[in-house]
């Protein structure tokens, strides 16, 4: 077992499969010995997932950029401080299905400042980072057609406009770009057993763990 935990964040668009992909890779770790928590944001703890309901119900005007963040960092700390630093503590492998990097894509297009963000992020989770962050990539229709197929009733996110998630494409790919040590881009456009097997190829290029194929 590991001395320590690694905490890998995957991101991506509306109908990227991060759901999917992220049961395989937890399956594939679990098969190697290592305990893996399964998480999300915002949510993944107790006041966290209150503080979700708030951010995901209502109308797509609910609450302003400003505000959506506030609420979004409140729950991320909880979640951080509950959760996360708890089991990497004890040497387990943690999974978030999304982390600060959508912070970045969803407040960010919708008109927040970059440098907001940064500011409180470092308040939030300090120097914390993610040890390997996976973007599942696809173009914007592709995504939001797979979504509509299989979801039931839609969040205030995924009622936006084209427009705006192409502006959120656009930020996870320009994070990527400035962070390419700790971020990968994996296109999720391809089959599943695909995108599988590209993750399981970079988690052994990145931290050094051979899973199956």
């Amino acid at each position: 077992m590991p001395a320590s935990g690694r905490f890998i964040t995957i991101e991506g668009g509306e109908g990227a499969g991060k759901s999917t992909q992220i049961g395989r890779l937890r399956d594939a770790l679990a098969g190697l010995g290592h305990t893996v928590v399964v998480t999300r944001e915002p949510g993944g703890s107790v006041g966290a997932e209150e503080i979700r309901k708030l951010l995901m119900g209502g109308g797509v005007d609910r609450w302003d950029a400003v505000t959506e963040a506030l609420l979004v960092y409140a729950a991320r700390r909880d979640h951080l401080v509950r959760t996360v630093w708890p089991a990497l503590a004890r040497g387990e492998w943690v999974i978030s299905d999304r982390f600060e990097d959508s912070t970045r894509a969803y407040q960010g297009a919708g008109g927040l400042d970059l440098a907001a963000i940064e500011q409180l992020g470092a308040v939030a989770r300090g120097s914390f980072r993610p040890d390997l962050t996976l973007i599942l990539d696809l173009p914007v229709a592709v995504g939001r057609a797979r979504a509509a197929a299989r979801r039931g009733p839609s969040d205030r996110f995924e009622d936006r406009g084209d427009g705006f998630h192409e502006k959120v494409r656009a930020i996870f790919l320009a994070t990527a770009s400035a962070e390419p040590d700790r971020c990968a881009v994996i296109d999720a456009a391809q089959d599943l057993d695909t995108v599988a097997a590209a993750i399981a190829a970079t988690v052994a290029v990145r931290l050094g763990v051979a899973l199956p194929r």
